[in-house]
């Protein structure tokens, strides 16, 4: 095998090899995604998700919410025309802030029903396992890619069983109805429940939380969690249900993990979670994942349920 010249630059590289390592994969996901006939380029899902999440924003948010250069941003949205719209701001004729269009909703929803699913699962596979030093954990995944393109293990990985989607205004119904249907088949539907499941867009996602789905290709949505931002920096793991209709898939278990795993990619390491004795099975699983049973977290937050007896942080 020939000399990595990149690799042996060392640190001072690094740049370098992670625009390496990301037009590997991209180029990888861009031909799962022509496949699949879905007109977007890997690079372009993460204006699409932050758009629909935060929208209507404008070019500046946009860029400031993802850390971009605001020109890499506008180039980006050159070609998403069908997609996204910029509409007038009320009572600011020379303003306009960015939306999707119908057909952008629409596209969306099948990056993150039919092409996410594919390319994590192989993502993730990449990365397995590395700890230790960054740059060795770097020569291992690039290592990886060479013995099998991401789209390689794609392909192999097959059609995906489940997968999470966020939150979107047309699945706020199944938000509602996935959690009333366990809570009031064990408890009562209190005021903090039907407020937050009410109004998830405005009491969770725009102060900075998040709401996830798992969704089946038989069954469709059938389980759904969510993290809220408290105070003192925790963050709510709450309002996590499956449909009995679901039970048995290891649902609970998906959600829950890929919910942590979006708490630690946007920095909450802070999660809490408040819940009773009754839900013996769901506390074996928290139990499973890293949570640990906290007096502190039932004194600071517990009083929000009255029907709260335990109470749980992660530990990772």
């Amino acid at each position: 095998m020939d000399v990595d010249l990149l690799a042996g630059f060392g640190v001072g590289f690094l740049g370098s090899r992670l625009k390496r390592l990301a037009e590997r994969m991209q180029a990888d996901a861009a031909e799962v995604a022509r496949y699949l006939d879905l007109p977007v380029q890997p690079a372009q899902m993460s204006l699409l998700m932050t758009i629909r999440l935060h929208g209507p924003i404008s070019v500046g948010e946009l860029a400031e919410r993802l850390q971009l250069a605001q020109p890499t941003v506008t180039r980006a949205l050159g070609t998403l025309s069908e997609f996204v719209e910029a509409r007038p701001v009320p009572g600011d004729g020379r303003s306009k802030r960015l939306a999707l269009t119908e057909a952008g909703e629409a596209l969306l929803v099948r990056v993150q029903t039919q092409l996410l699913p594919r390319i994590e699962p192989a993502a993730a596979e990449l990365v397995d396992g590395l700890e230790g030093d960054f740059m060795q954990g770097l020569a291992k995944v690039e290592q990886r890619l060479a013995q099998a393109s991401l789209l390689i293990r794609i392909q192999r990985a097959g059609a995906p069983a489940m997968w999470a989607r966020d939150f979107s205004d047309d699945l706020a119904e199944a938000f509602y109805r996935i959690n009333a249907e366990w809570i009031q088949d064990m408890f009562a539907l209190e005021e903090n429940d039907i407020a937050l499941l009410s109004n998830p867009r405005e009491l969770i996602l725009d102060k900075g939380g998040v709401v996830l789905f798992a969704e089946t290709p038989e069954l469709g949505v059938v389980g759904t969690c969510a993290l809220m931002v408290s105070k003192d920096g925790w963050v709510e793991l709450t309002k996590m249900g499956v449909l009995a209709s679901a039970r048995g898939l290891k649902v609970g278990e998906y959600l829950l993990a890929k919910t942590l795993e979006r708490a630690a990619s946007l920095g909450m390491d802070k999660v809490y979670l408040l819940t009773n004795k009754k839900c013996a099975a769901a506390i074996h699983l928290y139990e499973k994942l890293g949570f640990v049973h906290d007096a502190e977290i039932m004194a600071k937050f517990g009083a929000r349920y009255e029907r709260c007896d335990v109470a749980m942080s992660f530990a990772g």
